[in-house]
C-alpha cells in the first residue's frame, strides 16, 4: 500500500512538473509575438512547429514505451524537454524560435506517452478510478505556472531568466524522482501497430481526442492573445489561468463525477459547457463574461482527455502504451489544425469570430461519443 502510494505521489509530481513547464511555454505567446512582431496569421505558422514536433515524436515514443519501461523515456523526455524551454528563451531568430519549439514539442510527446503509460498501470494497483486526478496535477502545474509568469510579468522580469529558473528546477525534480517510478512495466503483446480496418474502438475515441485538441491546445495558445487583442488588458495571462483553474478543479472531482453519471453523460455534459463557455465570451466580449466564459470551457474540455486515455487503456487489440500513442496522434492531428486555423481565421475575419470554432468541435463530441459508446455496448453483448 505505500509503495502504490510512492509511485502515486511521485508520477503526480512528473504531471504538476509537466504543466507548469507546457503554460510557461504558453502563457509567454504574446510576449514572443510582440518580441518578433508577428501577425496573428504569421503566428499560426509558427505554432504549427508545436504539433509537427509531437507527430514526429509519436512513432519515436511508442517504441521506446514498447522497448524500455516508460520511466526511462519518462525521465530523459522530460529532461530533454526542459532543456529545449530554456533554448525557446534564448532564441534570437524566426529560425531557432522554430527549432527551439519542434525539439520542446517533440521531446514533450515522448513524456506524455511514457507518463501516461505509468498512470494506466499504477491505475490497475486500486479499485477507485485515480486517472482523473493525474491530469488535475497537470492542470495544477500549468496555474502554477501562469502564476509565476503574471509575476514576472509584473516585476518585468525577462523571458530567458524565467525559463531558466523553471527548467533549473524541473531538471532538479527529474533527476530525484526518477528513482520512485513504476519498473517493468513493459507490455509484452499489444505492442505492433496493425494496419488494416480501423479498429472502431480506437477510431472513436481518436476522433473524441481530436476535436477535445483543437478546443484545449486553441484555448492553450490563443487565450492569451484573445485577453490582449480582443479584452485589452494589460496582464493578458487572466484568460489563461482562469481556464486553467477550472480545468484543475474539474479533474480533480472528475473521477467522481463520472463514477455517478457515467462516462456517456459525461461526454455530453463536457460538450455542453465548452459550446456556452466560448459563446459567451464572444457574444460579450468584456473582461468578466470572458472570464466565465474561458472558466466553463475549461471545465468542460477537463475530462475527455483522461476519461479517453483511460478507455483507451482497456483496448483489447492494442497494449496501453501503443493505444495511448495511437489515440495521441488524433491529439496531435488537432493541436496540428486549432492553432494555426485559429490564427488565420482571425487574420481574415477577427479573433472573435475565430473563437466559434471551438463551440463547433464541442458539438462534436456529442454524437461521436454515443457512436462510440454505441459501439462498445455491441462488442460486449
Amino acid at each position: 500500500m505505500i509503495k502504490k502510494n510512492k509511485h502515486r505521489i511521485f508520477l503526480s509530481l512528473f504531471f504538476f512538473m509537466s504543466g507548469l513547464s507546457f503554460s510557461t511555454w504558453a502563457s509567454r505567446i504574446p510576449t514572443i509575438k510582440s518580441a518578433f512582431d508577428f501577425n496573428d496569421a504569421t503566428l499560426g505558422t509558427i505554432l504549427l512547429a508545436l504539433p509537427i514536433g509531437s507527430l514526429i515524436g509519436l512513432p519515436i515514443s511508442g517504441w521506446l514505451v514498447s522497448r524500455f519501461n516508460s520511466r526511462v523515456p519518462l525521465a530523459i523526455g522530460f529532461g530533454l524537454n526542459t532543456v529545449a524551454l530554456m533554448m525557446i528563451g534564448f532564441a534570437n531568430s524566426t529560425i531557432t524560435l522554430v527549432i527551439s519549439v519542434m525539439v520542446f514539442a517533440f521531446t514533450m510527446r515522448i513524456f506524455n506517452i511514457s507518463v501516461n503509460t505509468q498512470g494506466i498501470t499504477l491505475q490497475k494497483l486500486y479499485d477507485q478510478k485515480i486517472i482523473g486526478s493525474f491530469h488535475g496535477f497537470w492542470s495544477s502545474g500549468g496555474i502554477a505556472g501562469i502564476l509565476l509568469s503574471t509575476l514576472f510579468l509584473a516585476l518585468n522580469i525577462s523571458m530567458q531568466v524565467h525559463f531558466i529558473i523553471v527548467g533549473i528546477i524541473s531538471l532538479l525534480i527529474t533527476c530525484y524522482s526518477y528513482q520512485f517510478l513504476l519498473k517493468d512495466d513493459r507490455s509484452t503483446s499489444g505492442n505492433k501497430l496493425v494496419l488494416s480496418k480501423p479498429d472502431p474502438y480506437i477510431l472513436y475515441l481518436g476522433l473524441i481526442v481530436f476535436f477535445s485538441a483543437i478546443c484545449e491546445g486553441g484555448m492553450f495558445d490563443w487565450s492569451g492573445i484573445y485577453f490582449q487583442d480582443v479584452i485589452k488588458v494589460k496582464i493578458f495571462t487572466y484568460g489563461y489561468l482562469i481556464f486553467m483553474t477550472f480545468m484543475a478543479l474539474s479533474r480533480f472531482i472528475s473521477d467522481v463525477i463520472v463514477d455517478r453519471v457515467g462516462m456517456a453523460a459525461m461526454y455530453i455534459i463536457s460538450a455542453g459547457f465548452i459550446i456556452f463557455g466560448i459563446l459567451l465570451a464572444i457574444i460579450f466580449p468584456y473582461f468578466w463574461t470572458s472570464m466565465i466564459g474561458f472558466s466553463l470551457v475549461g471545465f468542460g474540455t477537463a475530462a475527455v482527455i483522461p476519461m479517453s486515455y483511460s478507455l483507451a487503456g482497456l483496448s483489447k487489440k492494442y497494449s496501453p502504451g501503443m493505444a495511448i500513442s495511437i489515440i495521441a496522434t488524433y491529439s496531435i492531428s488537432g493541436m496540428l489544425l486549432g492553432p494555426p486555423l485559429i490564427g488565420y481565421l482571425a487574420h481574415a475575419f477577427g479573433l472573435r469570430s475565430s473563437f466559434v470554432v471551438f463551440a463547433l468541435c464541442g458539438f462534436m463530441l456529442i454524437p461521436i461519443s454515443q457512436l462510440f459508446f454505441k459501439y462498445k455496448r455491441s462488442v460486449e453483448n
